[in-house]
């Protein structure tokens, strides 16, 4: 069983209420989590979490962009880790953890590497970093190969790969007029291309003094040994007893992400459930395009309507037995 923690270009607030009103699994874990959050949220000056999403009238998702800086990224770190808390409450715990970028956060969480307000304090910490990253993210419905051939015929400088996120999808970042120009450029070459709805760029080699500032502010937070892998998408591999998580956590911010790499170590067997600790199904798309033997494995609880919550059993006997259990 692996948990996929997706970064900041796939959340949707709605998703995750709307599982919360329907499954006491997930509004049961949310709860949890944003109890413990939102002590540190009040040391950024964010509005508390849990009595705002949960309660009588929840924001909407501009609602939530536009709050105080870092609200959408501490809610995001405490869905994805709801989500794969209320998966381990109803039978589905993880084996390992797979994190993309802002997803590691979660991930390590998950694995017990930091606590629920450590966790909370660096995603705190991070778009607290982030806000002063100015620039723009697209994403291009290409692979790396053609990416780079687009990237150079540009002619503009600052472009950075920063994401590939399956054989045929990849992110670029940079300064919003030349990720503007390379827009352009890819769809006169029929390339489908769409802006992030982030404000600022990551996974960006111009970004080292705000990495190194970064990594400083966030090693008062204790860590401890994980309990079980977490593969991460920067590092390209699963982070190993030796490794410096908070230095891991900070080369989010100017190194690429790659998944199928990582996608590919953590599907250890073709009985492997791949199971995406968010809102959506960016992670589960990207595990169907690059595994096509895993597709029947990979799922996105709160995307799919019919993600059977109270009978999680039926995912493990298509798991042992995908061609003859039915659907």
């Amino acid at each position: 069983m692996v948990h996929l923690f997706p970064g900041q270009g796939d959340f949707s607030l709605s998703a995750l209420l709307r599982a919360a009103r329907t499954h006491r699994p997930v509004r049961d874990a949310l709860a949890g989590v944003l109890r413990q959050a939102d002590g540190v949220a009040a040391e950024f000056g964010i509005r508390p979490l849990g009595p705002w999403l949960l309660g009588s009238s929840p924001p909407s998702g501009r609602e939530l962009a536009a709050a105080a800086p870092g609200t959408p990224q501490l809610a995001l770190f405490c869905s994805s880790l709801a989500v794969s808390r209320a998966l381990g409450a109803v039978g589905l715990e993880p084996e390992r953890a797979l994190g993309v970028s802002f997803g590691e956060i979660a991930a390590l969480t998950a694995a017990g590497v930091f606590d629920v307000a450590g966790g909370a304090r660096i995603a705190c910490l991070l778009a607290r970093s982030l806000a002063r990253c100015d620039g723009s993210m697209l994403l291009l419905q290409t692979g790396e190969e053609q990416t780079l051939v687009l990237m150079r015929a540009a002619c503009t400088r600052g472009l950075a790969l920063a994401c590939v996120n399956d054989p045929g999808e990849t992110v670029v970042s940079g300064a919003s007029p030349a990720v503007a120009a390379l827009e352009r450029l890819a769809r006169r070459r029929g390339v489908t291309a769409t802006r992030l709805r982030l404000p600022f760029l990551s996974h960006h080699p111009s970004l080292t003094d705000e990495a190194h500032c970064f990594a400083a502010s966030i090693r008062r937070v204790p860590a401890a040994p994980a309990r079980f892998p977490v593969h991460s998408a920067v590092l390209g591999r699963a982070y190993g007893k030796e490794d410096d998580v908070h230095r891991g956590l900070a080369d989010c911010l100017v190194r690429p992400a790659r998944v199928p790499e990582v996608l590919r170590q953590a599907w250890t067997s073709p009985v492997t459930l791949l199971l995406e600790a968010g809102t959506g199904q960016a992670l589960t798309r990207s595990a169907r395009s690059t595994l096509p033997a895993a597709a029947p494995m990979a799922h996105a609880p709160l995307a799919e309507p019919g993600f059977p919550w109270r009978h999680p059993g039926r995912l493990r006997l298509r798991a042992a037995s995908p061609a003859e259990v039915p659907r």
